[in-house]
């Protein structure tokens, strides 16, 4: 039988309590997805992230995955504005659908938005953990044979617990000092997990590209004596969910009635001569133009369903 170097290796490296007695629990973690909820209409078979495939992903692995926690560590609502409430919403329903056991969220919004960004949580059935006074920090929870503290207040660890931490400090300014595992939420890229005093530090990938799966093994006594993190594309080659694809719909059915009442101007006002006005004079050029994605910028959104939101057509048309 024939056994790969880096098969070896690995066996070699992953220290397996004599007494065979040792337990795995996986942790998926997101953050820093600020209100991304797919990628680009214009191109989604060639990007990764997106709601409706992570959530397919996590459906369809389920079984191979158990135990698992879900966890989101923060920075991940969009803006408060219009559009930004209703991706928020939309965010919202899809972790719901998704199953989360925490989402944090932190108090960088005014104390109004923070109330009603707060009920959306609890109407979509989403454990909040907030920063803010008079909030809930922290959940215990059971999985498998572990209990879990999920905090995002530093000093909230519990010994004999597993503790997870989440995040939207830099890395530089943790102190984590009694936390097993820290998810942070800011944008920092981390290839691989990094280890300070005695707790595995992950970063949530930007914009959730990709789904980060940190998997623990710990023996009898709770000691981690293992660990491995890979990170889960998701690509073209994940399947939707049917039903985190149907909130998005509704999302951008909602965004085109935002944006039905905007003023639409006359071909005759555009300051703007157009594609067929360039073709008098520039047809070969013309002509090759009309064989590339850029001609269809526009007609890809329509195929989408989203020719009506704001975010989509300032880069898929001129001067919008």
């Amino acid at each position: 039988m024939r056994i790969s170097i880096f098969a070896l290796l690995l066996f070699t490296l992953l220290p397996i309590n004599a007494s065979g007695k040792d337990s795995v629990i996986n942790i998926l973690y997101t953050g820093g997805i600020k209100g991304e909820l797919e990628p680009c209409g214009c191109s989604p078979s060639t990007q990764s992230g997106g709601l409706v495939r992570l959530s397919g992903f996590i459906s369809s692995k389920k079984g191979e995955l158990k135990p698992f926690v879900l966890v989101d560590a923060g920075n991940s609502i969009a803006n408060d504005t219009p559009q930004g409430r209703l991706k928020t919403e939309a965010l919202l329903k899809s972790f719901s659908i998704m199953g989360y056991d925490a989402a944090a969220f932190f108090s960088r919004a005014g104390l109004e938005a923070q109330g009603s960004i707060m009920d959306l949580f609890k109407r979509h059935g989403v454990p909040a953990l907030s920063d803010a006074e008079e909030r809930r920090s922290f959940l215990v929870i059971r999985r498998g044979p572990f209990d879990i503290n999920i905090s995002v207040a530093p000093e909230a660890y519990k010994k004999g617990m597993l503790n997870i931490l989440l995040t939207g400090m830099p890395i530089l300014e943790l102190s984590v000092k009694g936390w097993d595992v820290v998810v942070t939420s800011l944008g920092e890229t981390l290839d691989d997990p990094i280890k300070k005093d005695g707790a595995i530090i992950v970063s949530g990938y930007p914009k959730g590209q990709k789904l980060g799966i940190l998997t623990l093994r710990l023996d009898e006594t709770g000691r981690l004596t293992a660990f491995s993190h890979k990170w889960q594309s998701l690509g073209g080659d994940i399947k939707d969910d049917p039903m985190v694809r149907k909130v998005i719909m509704e999302y951008d059915l909602k965004v085109a009635e935002l944006t039905k009442d905007e003023g639409v101007i006359h071909p005759s006002q555009w300051p703007y001569l157009g594609a067929s006005s360039c073709r008098e004079c520039h047809q070969p050029f013309y002509e090759k133009w009309e064989k590339t994605m850029h001609a269809r910028a526009f007609s890809s959104l329509e195929k989408v369903g989203k020719s009506r939101d704001p975010e989509c057509v300032v880069c898929h048309s001129t001067g919008y």
